[in-house]
């Protein structure tokens, strides 16, 4: 018993879930076109001028039709001026509901099935192909497609099973007609499926194009990005260099085996410089479009395929820095381990970019280095004490921390920079780690 009152609960609640979203529409409504608008009240037009002539010209006529051999049966229309009326109104009922068969769909199929149930069976065409139509129209337009799928079976049953279920015979006259109707629809459906064809075409050029301009908009944004790698490269080596030669200038007469150890820094610095811009340059010319080959030249092709600095390099780093008058302390803390070449990459600019921007605006500072190998991340700080710009010291354009944050951002890292309290500045790059 209590299984047989929860199915009838179920079966209560289904109902009353179809009856809820019978009135719910599945998706928007259709926009109508004034072109669609047209075509429908032209349908509604053609369709009740031949159905009010064809009920004019059959009125009180006596239709009798063979329903067996030797079995005749008589089929009276209506006649009169009443039944003249009644027909005709039939007809303008049914035609005239389907210039709204794509507003409302289900409201002219209910129209057309009222009508087709109420014309009589010896006049049957007045109703019929009005009645065809509008379920085609209900199937195809209407948004309400519970209410749809339940209507369209009741009104093709109630006209099926009704004492006026009688197919239209269709005189011999209008035989070609019906043929060539069809052939000439069918030519222009087969037009218009051509034509559509050719503007899809167009388009998906038109979306190549799109896509290929979009393309080389992006490698010219990546070779900007690459160009602004020519300022972490340069700058750094460039910077230390000017400081090591100033240095050998004063102290050559006073100390020349001292500034022989300079100007070697400063052959050092520049041969590192010259290596990386080749590097650099290499990547933003390998895809030129003269067709040239990077590899057919073994110096150059030896520059592209050295491998980019990393953490490992930064006790050279530091050296570099050191000769150029800036004591510089490195702390490493966590056990080290490989990372990814790119995200070294972007740690070991971090620091180069530090030190560099302490050596040109903070001259008799301290700086320190600090690397966290921690389990989910790594953390590089560069820290200094402060200190008053040099005499050659540049105006800076912040572009060398606009590219760290863009190159940490690569791989979901954050830069922090800022003053610190005790004096001095700070620079802090937090680089998220893959746990395996």
């Amino acid at each position: 018993m209590t299984d047989a009152s929860t199915t009838l609960r179920r079966l209560r609640r289904a109902a009353r879930r179809t009856v809820r979203d019978a009135g719910r529409p599945s998706g928007p409504p259709q926009q109508l076109t004034f072109q669609s608008r047209q075509f429908d009240a032209l349908i509604a037009l053609v369709l009740g001028i031949v159905t009010v002539y064809y009920g004019i010209d059959n009125a009180d006529v006596v239709v009798v039709r063979e329903i067996a051999p030797g079995v005749q049966q008589v089929m009276p229309r209506p006649s009169g001026p009443t039944g003249l009326a009644f027909m005709v109104t039939l007809a303008a009922i049914a035609s005239g509901a389907l210039a709204l068969r794509r507003r409302h769909p289900l409201a002219v199929l209910c129209t057309v099935t009222a009508a087709t149930l109420a014309t009589p069976q010896s006049v049957m065409r007045l109703t019929f192909y009005a009645f065809v139509i509008a379920v085609y129209s209900a199937a195809v337009y209407s948004p309400y497609r519970t209410a749809t799928l339940a209507a369209l079976p009741v009104s093709v049953a109630l006209v099926g099973t009704s004492g006026n279920s009688v197919t239209p015979i269709v005189p011999n006259e209008y035989i070609a007609l019906l043929i060539l109707v069809p052939m000439a629809v069918a030519a222009v459906g087969l037009r218009t499926w051509k034509l559509r064809t050719d503007e899809g075409r167009t388009r998906l050029l038109a979306l190549e194009r799109e896509q290929a301009q979009a393309l080389r908009r992006a490698v010219e944004h990546e070779r900007a990005r690459i160009a602004r790698e020519l300022h972490d490269v340069v700058t750094h080596n460039v910077s230390v260099m000017i400081i090591q030669a100033g240095a050998a200038r004063k102290i050559m007469e006073t100390s020349p085996q001292e500034a022989g150890e300079a100007l070697l820094a400063v052959e050092a610095g520049g041969r590192a410089a010259m290596t990386e811009l080749r590097h650099v340059m290499g990547l933003l010319t390998m895809t030129d479009d003269d067709g040239t080959d990077p590899d057919a030249d073994p110096a150059r092709a030896a520059a592209e395929l050295a491998p980019q600095p990393g953490l490992d390099q930064l006790e050279t780093l530091l050296g570099r820095v050191q000769d150029a008058g800036l004591p510089v302390a490195l702390t490493v803390t966590g056990p080290p381990r490989p990372l990814p070449p790119g995200l070294e990459l972007a740690a070991y600019r971090v620091v180069q970019e530090a030190l560099t921007n302490t050596v040109k605006h903070a001259s008799g500072a301290t700086a320190a280095v600090s690397v966290d190998y921690g389990p989910q991340r790594l953390r590089v700080e560069v820290t200094d004490t402060g200190g008053r710009p040099g005499a050659s010291a540049p105006t800076g354009n912040g572009r060398g921390l606009i590219g760290l944050r863009e190159r940490l951002a690569v791989h979901g890292g954050t830069l922090n920079t800022g003053r610190r309290l005790t004096g001095g500045y700070r620079v802090e790059a937090l680089i998220p780690l893959e746990t395996t």
